[in-house]
C-alpha cells in the first residue's frame, strides 16, 4: 500500500499596517536614578508573510515611528508561530534607524508580538520592542494589519 500526503501552504502575502505607540525613555539622572517618562505617538508601514509551514511564518516589517520629536524606522524579522487558530506570537530581531536623536543612528532591537486575526485580512496587533542599549527607547505598540 502506498500513501501519498499533499501539503500545501498558502501564499506569500502583503499588507500595511497602522496604530499607536507608547514610547518609554530612561534617562539616566545620575545619583537621582532613572526617570522614565512616557509620550504617545503613532507608526504606520508595510509587512510581508512568507508562510513556511501551516503554523510558522516569516514576516520582516518596515514602519515609520514617530513621537514627539523623536522619529525612525523599524525593520523587524519576526518568527511567527500560531498557537491558536486565530492568535500568534512573533518574535525577532528588528533593525531601527532614528532620523534626528542619536549620534549612533542604528540599533539593534529585540521585538515581541501577538496578534489575533480577526478574518483572513484583518489582525489586531501589540507588540513591545526593547531598546539594548542605555539610551534606547522601548516601545508599545497597538495596531491594526490589513493584508492585501
Amino acid at each position: 500500500m502506498i500513501s501519498v500526503t499533499t501539503y500545501s501552504v498558502a501564499q506569500t502575502e502583503f499588507g500595511v499596517k497602522g496604530g499607536i505607540n507608547l514610547t518609554f525613555f530612561n534617562e539616566d539622572q545620575a545619583q537621582f536614578g532613572e526617570n522614565p517618562e512616557s509620550e504617545i505617538g503613532y507608526f504606520g508601514g508595510v509587512f510581508v508573510d512568507f508562510p513556511i509551514t501551516e503554523s510558522f511564518h516569516i514576516q520582516p516589517e518596515m514602519l515609520y515611528k514617530g513621537v514627539g520629536e523623536l522619529q525612525f524606522i523599524n525593520a523587524p524579522i519576526y518568527a511567527e508561530y500560531y498557537v491558536a487558530d486565530n492568535f500568534s506570537l512573533l518574535v525577532g530581531p528588528s533593525l531601527n534607524y532614528f532620523f534626528d536623536i542619536f549620534i549612533n543612528k542604528f540599533k539593534v532591537r529585540g521585538d515581541i508580538s501577538a496578534a489575533y486575526h480577526i478574518s483572513e485580512k484583518l489582525e489586531l496587533n501589540l507588540k513591545y520592542s526593547l531598546g539594548f542599549e542605555e539610551l534606547s527607547p522601548n516601545v508599545l505598540f497597538l495596531g491594526l494589519g490589513f493584508s492585501i
